[in-house]
């Protein structure tokens, strides 16, 4: 049989050193087709969240609603960056309000978008309710919701 120099191995070395290499393209590949790392985002695009400011006391995050006026209107939602980590704040009716963890479940970016009354991460396009609820993947679990509380013009949950 008749072989070409190219496919020849002639010592372990060289075909596990093959082995290797033929591993690395295929994880390559699996990378690219996810639609990149966290450093590069795919081209799912959605306005970005407004920023509304908190105050954190112990595990208590507060927002005063009468300074966050991208809450105001019902249906709005503000993406809320603390010391203890980024949540996604949902207007949902009169005086309710959703309160959920911006880290999106599905390679852990923080999720900035917001569309068609919708969350939107855009790095691989997983899109989430306001509720939390993954309405379209590749994230296959929900964002974890916190239970909130209105009090006068302050709201607040417990993380």
């Amino acid at each position: 049989m008749n072989k070409s120099p190219e496919f020849e191995v002639h010592t372990r070395r060289e075909f596990c050193s093959r082995a290797c290499m033929a591993a690395s393209f295929l994880a390559a590949g699996a990378i690219v087709g996810c639609g990149g790392g966290p450093a590069s985002p795919s081209s799912v695009s959605a306005p970005p969240l407004a920023s509304v400011n908190a105050t954190v006391a112990g595990r208590l995050v507060s927002i005063a609603l009468d300074g966050a006026a991208a809450l105001t209107p019902v249906g709005s939602a503000a993406l809320v960056r603390t010391s203890l980590g980024a949540f996604l704040v949902a207007h949902t009716g009169q005086d309710t309000y959703t309160a959920l963890n911006a880290t999106c479940t599905h390679e852990s970016n923080t999720v900035t978008g917001f569309a068609d009354g919708r969350y939107v991460c855009t790095f691989h396009g997983s899109q989430f309710t306001t509720s939390g609820s993954v309405a379209s993947g590749p994230a296959n679990r929900a964002l974890t919701q916190y239970p909130t509380q209105v009090s006068g013009t302050t709201l607040t949950f417990t993380v």
